[in-house]
């Protein structure tokens, strides 16, 4: 086998994304499923489980049309994963399978994904005995395409391609926008960089990453957005540490923490908790604007362990710690802060365009249960943040539960609570989608919210 994933026969990269899929549906990221795929496969498998995922709603309502009953699971994955594919081929032209944008894999006609995927079929012990199965209803799929394409547009999942229930959420908390958000969902997200602020400035990394032809624009007051994706780790100044990837919706936390908020008099460093941190983009990201004594906790031990390597590699430091931010008793030393990040778990809602299974590895019950658990830390640390400090509450969602509803219910049980102006809801935008943003961050950007909070003197 041929180290560049191009070579890689396709019916093993489509056998690679129909494992994936196996594993979404049984409730796994696709991020950790990815881990357990061959090095040499990954590449491919990823770009068409991403393709796969964000089409799976059409490609699923297009199996019920072709099979009366599903066939078994494996089967069925592999069958939706080809769907996936050919019902977006533009009319009878050749479709893109598997081809990222910044390679230059070759192109496949219909008839050859059919061919790849029986192949597939007949050689995983799992699906041997449904190729026949799966070439039939692909094979019809491409003789009845229109007419099938055209039943399902009845059905406003394989329309938007998210689950019923998340369409209905989205349409109810933002009514005017429902449709842009969902649009903006399914696009591919754009890689943008995070310029290290100790190292360099963004023109100064746009002149470097010019004189290598690389094409790649400013976005908000430290982003560098590339105009087509490139490996992180071979753009340079990557080891020593010039930039993080990092989306332009979340490069707002630190300035919006940090904005007007001076060190305390006698002390040259302001004190600063990060309550959920990992990875850590948000931490580096406030060592890089500000000389600050930093904790950044977080209860996943491992997680902080990717703090730590990311801080190293753009030579910041910060006290890491494995703790319950819900828990303070276990690690808090009784000093108040003069700031807090909250990054509070979250149903992920806002960054959907970058992580396409989170839409069906969520359950509408996970927003209440996950709404609880951001009002208990909000509760919880209040109280460590010293008069006239500031607490930022973010999530990277665009449900109102998570975000809007949140805020109002903490400031009427808290009257020491001063409203910032905040942004609130960012929505998910991407090329020609909704344009919902602050004047400052215009272009593309994940779903986000922000509101910060300053703490009025008793």
């Amino acid at each position: 086998m041929q180290d560049n994933p191009t070579q890689v026969p396709l019916w093993r990269q489509l056998q690679g994304a129909a494992f994936l899929l196996m594993a979404v549906r049984g409730g796994r990221s696709m991020t950790a499923a990815l881990e357990d795929v061959d090095p040499i496969l990954r590449p491919g498998v990823q770009a068409l489980g991403f393709h796969a995922l964000r089409w799976l709603g059409r490609a699923e309502a297009l199996r019920q049309q072709l099979a009366q009953r599903p066939p078994p699971p494996e089967a069925d994955a592999l069958l939706c994963v080809a769907l996936a594919l050919a019902c977006t081929e533009e009319g009878a032209a050749s479709v893109d399978l598997g081809r990222l944008p910044d390679d230059d894999s070759p192109r496949y006609t219909a008839y050859t994904l059919v061919d790849q995927a029986v192949e597939a079929a007949k050689r995983d012990e799992a699906t041997v005995h449904q190729a026949s199965f799966i070439n039939g209803c692909l094979r019809r799929f491409l003789r009845e395409r229109d007419a099938l394409m055209a039943s399902t547009e009845k059905h406003p999942q394989a329309v938007w391609n998210h689950p019923q229930w998340w369409i209905d959420r989205v349409r109810k908390d933002h009514p005017a926008n429902w449709q842009a958000i969902l649009q903006a969902n399914n696009a591919r997200a754009p890689l943008i960089l995070r310029i290290n602020a100790r190292k360099t400035t963004p023109a100064q990394y746009l002149r470097t990453l010019a004189a290598m032809n690389i094409v790649a624009n400013q976005i908000g007051p430290h982003g560098v957005v590339l105009a087509a994706p490139s490996p992180v780790t071979a753009l340079p100044g990557y080891a020593e540490g010039h930039f993080s990837v990092q989306d332009a919706a979340a490069q707002m936390a630190a300035p919006l923490l940090l904005e007007g908020l001076a060190p305390p008099e006698g002390s040259p460093r302001l004190r600063i908790l990060d309550a959920c941190a990992a990875p850590g983009g948000k931490t580096a990201h406030l060592l890089e604007l500000t000389n600050c004594e930093l904790l950044a906790l977080d209860i996943d031990a491992q997680r902080c362990e990717r703090i730590s390597h990311n801080l190293q590699r753009l030579g910041l430091e910060a006290d890491i710690r494995a703790g319950d931010a819900a828990r303070p008793d276990d690690w808090w030393d009784g000093r108040p802060y003069d700031a807090i990040l909250l990054d509070a778990p979250c149903t992920a809602s806002g960054i959907v365009r970058r992580h396409p299974d989170v839409r069906w590895l969520r359950r509408p019950t996970d927003i209440a249960q996950l709404a609880a658990l951001q009002a208990r830390l909000l509760e919880t640390l209040w109280p460590l943040l010293k008069p006239g400090g500031r607490l930022l509450y973010c999530t990277c969602s665009v449900f109102r539960a998570e975000g809007e509803q949140q805020v109002q219910t903490f400031v009427v049980h808290h009257k020491d609570a001063h409203f910032m102006p905040s942004p609130g809801h960012l929505l998910p935008q991407s090329g020609a989608g909704v344009t919902v943003f602050p004047d400052n961050l215009e272009g593309e950007h994940d779903g986000f919210y922000y509101a910060v909070f300053e703490k009025r003197n008793a």
